[in-house]
């Protein structure tokens, strides 16, 4: 492993990922290759490049949705604590990380069938053992920041408007104080002010030393709040899929 700086979150040391498509007779589809970067405390590190060329990918990786293929994808809490190699962590392991250390923001809500959007928001918490009155207002404080409507709250989301439901995806990621954030498109689904809500929001965590890793495919949005913009097209190997 190499040296990093105590500021130092996240660490991808020659990442790869490819997929095997049994449809069409095995074929091997490489994803992206030598992916190798880190992302220090109050960064806000930003995945650029064209569609297809694994930002997502990336992203999946790193909270666990997606096995490594290759190299090491090194997370750690705070300056001092050893890092935890997701590449060959164990699924306890993984959720365990995903409960204290690493975050996720993804561009759709999947919840759980007739629960609030209060308690989909409060949810996280719950998982850490806060008392459930505390949570809730916690969640109910980001909702009315996000301008969702109070009277929404105890709906469950699943026939909430896109943007709506996004919203209740948003909240539900900035509420814990996870040192690592990822975010999928966080804005995509959502109106001018709202956006300006989801800059804001980012800012504060970026202020507090939250190491954060995204996609913005908006441009004005990306401009905002990028500190530097990591171009995955140098490590796609989609060329190789032909």
């Amino acid at each position: 492993m190499r040296d990093h700086s105590p500021k130092t979150r996240l660490v991808l040391e020659d990442v790869a990922k490819s997929f095997t498509n049994h449809l069409r007779g095995g074929i091997h589809l490489p994803v992206v290759r030598n992916v190798s970067f880190a992302v220090d405390a109050g960064e806000v590190v930003v995945l650029g490049g064209p569609s297809g060329v694994g930002k997502s990918s990336i992203l999946r990786m790193i909270y666990g949705n997606y096995g490594v293929e290759a190299g090491h994808i090194l997370m750690r809490g705070a300056a001092g604590d050893p890092f935890a190699d997701l590449a060959t962590a164990s699924p306890r392991e993984v959720g365990a990380l995903r409960r204290t250390v690493v975050g996720y923001v993804s561009q759709f809500l999947r919840a759980i069938p007739r629960v609030s959007a209060l308690d989909v928001v409060a949810e996280p918490l719950f998982a850490r053992g806060v008392e459930p009155a505390t949570a809730r207002e916690s969640a109910a404080v980001l909702l009315e920041r996000l301008n969702l409507p109070a009277a929404l709250y105890d709906l469950p989301p699943a026939t909430f408007s896109g943007g709506e439901k996004q919203r209740v995806n948003i909240a539900r990621g900035f509420l814990t104080d996870h040192p690592i954030l990822l975010l999928d498109e966080p804005t995509a689904s959502l109106d001018n002010a709202n956006r300006d809500v989801v800059c804001e929001l980012i800012a504060e965590k970026r202020q507090r030393g939250v190491a954060i890793l995204g996609i913005f495919h908006d441009e004005e949005v990306r401009g905002r709040v990028a500190s530097r913009i990591v171009d995955v097209s140098g490590f796609s190997a989609r060329e190789k899929a032909a």
